[in-house]
């Protein structure tokens, strides 16, 4: 199923803007800073398309399907979310949703059961303190049932155009420990230690960057190194 790039609000300039400190600049220090402005100079001209892969219209959409896609990959979730949609189109509507038809809706996903609760409640919490609506501050998202600070990035990012912080996944924390730019294993750490090396403005966008690397190129137990156009500056490359 081909990704859709829906209209998105536009940009917040107030919350683009860095409010000081070396990540708002996309200042890094020593030599990781130099290979992180190289390696996102080199993945913009590679991957001039990169963009959100989960399908969606709105924040309610986008907010349900990354959800779904904890533990899964966004081409099972594109399959499942047409139906989920058209039988729940609206947060009020997922909130009077029974537990067992959602668990059915979605048991292709895997841990189905944890999903759809924190589906329900999810949206029962929109309903309930927000007017049916999804927020667009990090604090409220993280407050919702089934929402981590991952997921809240990737609403933030990718529909308000919110540049909070950096969506580390499995490939994102694979390649930016193969690039040497962390050596963290927990995710938050990673975001936070990558959140110093790229600029504000594209802390949203490096996430897409490397999860399409990832994907085609620096695919794990199997990097394509001879076609990696970051292997210049990749110190574990295999050639």
């Amino acid at each position: 199923m081909t990704s859709r790039k829906p209209a998105r609000r536009p940009p917040s300039p107030a919350r683009e803007r860095g409010t000081g400190g070396e990540g708002a600049r996309g200042r890094g220090l020593g030599g990781e800073g130099a290979r992180a402005r190289s390696v996102l100079r080199v993945l913009k001209r590679a991957y001039p398309d990169a963009h959100c892969a989960l399908d969606h219209k709105n924040a309610y959409q986008l907010l349900a399907a990354t959800i779904l896609s904890a533990q899964c990959t966004d081409v099972r979730v594109n399959l499942v979310t047409p139906e989920l949609f058209r039988r729940y189109p609206t947060p009020a509507a997922l909130a009077r949703g029974s537990q067992g038809e959602v668990e059915e809706i979605i048991r292709s996903t895997g841990f189905f059961r944890n999903k759809a609760k924190n589906l329900i409640a999810m949206a029962q919490a929109l309903v309930a303190e927000h007017g049916g609506e999804v927020p667009d501050t990090m604090e409220a998202l993280h407050a919702l049932p089934g929402v981590g600070r991952k997921t809240a990035n990737v609403v933030l990012g990718n529909w308000y155009g919110i540049n909070e912080g950096i969506t580390v996944d499995t490939h994102v924390t694979r390649i930016a420990r193969l690039l040497k730019l962390t050596k963290q294993t927990d995710a938050v750490k990673i975001e936070r230690e990558l959140m110093a090396l790229f600029p504000r403005a594209d802390w949203t966008l490096i996430s897409h960057l490397l999860i399409s690397h990832g994907r085609a190129v620096c695919i794990a137990n199997r990097p394509k190194c001879g076609e990696c156009v970051i292997a210049p500056h990749c110190p574990s490359r295999l050639i």
